[in-house]
């Protein structure tokens, strides 16, 4: 494959797995696999982990096996892409959720930047639900219109755009 249908088969799993963490949060997280997903919601101060960190080896995991087979079957294959892109979703979330969201890490606690900020109230307002039911703003990465219209009403974000 090309080099431009490689990063084109990447940018499309990136996408996609924003879809994939929003149906996974909403319908596994906050549904038969809660019990691994509550201690997030209701934090324990006693230690750094969670048991809801065991969603990042869950998704880790296909983004490994992909990234392996395509190593071997070579990079001119989609599956090392795929994987790639997976993967590539995973640490922005990470950086995103876990060290610009909840702090875990104390880096970039500080923006300016409207979007980031919505990103944040956005995922705040998640977290005042403190069962798995009646739960909002599932997404992640990707503000929805009717999220972006609920933000700017509380003075989040300056513009519907």
């Amino acid at each position: 494959m090309s080099i431009l249908k490689n990063i084109l088969v990447l940018l499309i799993v990136f996408s996609f797995m924003e879809f994939v963490a929003w149906w996974t949060h909403k319908y596994i997280m906050h549904g038969i696999l809660w019990n691994l997903h509550k201690d997030h919601h209701h934090k324990n101060n006693d230690s750094f982990f969670e048991k809801n960190d065991l969603f990042a080896l869950i998704f880790a995991l296909p983004s490994i096996l992909f990234i392996i087979i395509g190593i071997q079957s070579g990079l001119d294959k989609i599956y090392f892409w795929i994987g790639l892109g997976v993967g590539i979703y995973g640490a922005v979330y990470f950086l995103a959720h876990d060290i610009f969201i909840h702090r875990r890490i104390k880096l970039f606690r500080n923006s300016n930047n409207n979007y980031l900020n919505a990103m944040r109230r956005a995922h705040k307002i998640h977290h005042k639900h403190l069962t798995k039911e009646d739960g909002e703003f599932f997404g992640f990465l990707w503000l929805s219109k009717k999220n972006r219209e609920q933000l700017i009403s509380s003075n989040i974000l300056k513009t519907g755009k």
